[in-house]
């Protein structure tokens, strides 16, 4: 756990990872342009070095690199981000009522790792308007924003912007409801490894698939029945969700090593989920390891043709283009 915390392990292929089952999607895949904002200060009294390196923390390119294959990878190939813009700030996020770190201020609070500005929210219009990226999502230049920082920015780590946006595992963004097309900014630490992304991108499916679902009650509301664990749902579970592996009994408890009853691989046949269950156990979703888990868990997601009770049996298409399909 401390390595999930405070980084101990470098980003790493997915390649050879059996957790992912890596078949192809059988529909269109999403070329998807991303616009990453880095704050990354220039300390020029520890001699010139970016804030991420003077701490030890992961770089940010590599982080992003990891997380394009990994979502490439446990998607079917249908998530194909491409990182077509970077901005890399040598400076502090500004937070919603003016205040701004500056490199004293920040790195006092953390050698007490206290006295960190409240309240903590960072400002998003300031972030985006200097790039004029919501203009550039309008005119279908950029699909996606992404924002990479150190603990205490202020950022969600995911955030609907647009006319229409849902919850996203934050408000909607105020002040964005003139802009035409939907899009997601996520918010990334430098100081934890790509599982953690990959846990933000899965709250991400979670705020949205309870959306698509939220007129579906009882039975016909697949993505509960999806989400399904062994405590919630004794002898019945599914795939679970993202805090919960279907033997967890607590959040983050994926290396519960108790077997259960899951219908988790009929989620492979989507939508004929007539299969019988069967016994698994940690090792099916990595043992433990919080990124196995969360690419067992978004590689189970539907990504098929067709529809079910007015639903896309091609899950992805939701999470990947809100703009579109919401």
């Amino acid at each position: 756990m401390l390595d999930w915390l405070f980084g101990g392990k470098k980003p790493h292929s997915a390649t050879d990872d059996p957790v992912v089952r890596g078949s192809p999607a059988t529909v269109a895949p999403y070329p998807l342009r991303v616009a990453m904002i880095i704050h990354n200060p220039i300390l020029e009294a520890h001699g010139g070095q970016r804030l991420h390196t003077h701490f030890g923390w992961y770089d940010p390119e590599a982080l992003a690199r990891q997380y394009i294959e990994d979502l490439r990878l446990c998607s079917g190939d249908l998530a194909r981000y491409e990182v077509v813009e970077r901005h890399i700030v040598d400076g502090y996020p500004p937070k919603l009522d003016g205040f701004c770190y500056d490199d004293a201020s920040y790195l006092r609070c953390w050698a007490r790792q206290g006295g960190f500005h409240q309240p903590d929210a960072a400002d998003y219009h300031a972030l985006l308007a200097p790039f004029d990226l919501p203009a550039k999502v309008l005119r279908n230049e950029l699909d996606e924003v992404w924002l990479f920082a150190f603990p205490y920015a202020g950022y969600y780590e995911s955030h609907m912007a647009g006319a229409g946006a849902i919850w996203c595992n934050s408000p909607p963004l105020a002040g964005s409801e003139t802009w035409g097309r939907r899009f997601v900014v996520m918010g990334f630490n430098m100081e934890r490894e790509v599982g953690c992304m990959l846990e933000n991108f899965g709250h991400r499916v979670e705020s949205i698939m309870t959306h698509v679902y939220r007129k579906h009650q009882g039975e016909r509301n697949l993505w509960a029945r999806f989400t399904r664990y062994d405590q919630s749902h004794p002898g019945r579970a599914e795939c679970g969700n993202v805090h919960f592996a279907p033997s967890s009994t607590n959040d983050y408890d994926w290396g519960n090593q108790r077997p259960v009853l899951s219908r988790a691989d009929t989620w492979y046949n989507f939508p004929d989920l007539t299969g019988a269950p069967r016994e698994l156990r940690a090792a099916a979703w990595g043992g433990g390891d919080m990124r196995r888990h969360h690419l067992w868990w978004l590689d189970h997601l539907p990504r098929g043709v067709g529809s079910t009770d007015g639903v896309a049996n091609n899950w992805w298409q939701y999470v990947l283009r809100p703009d579109g399909v919401l």
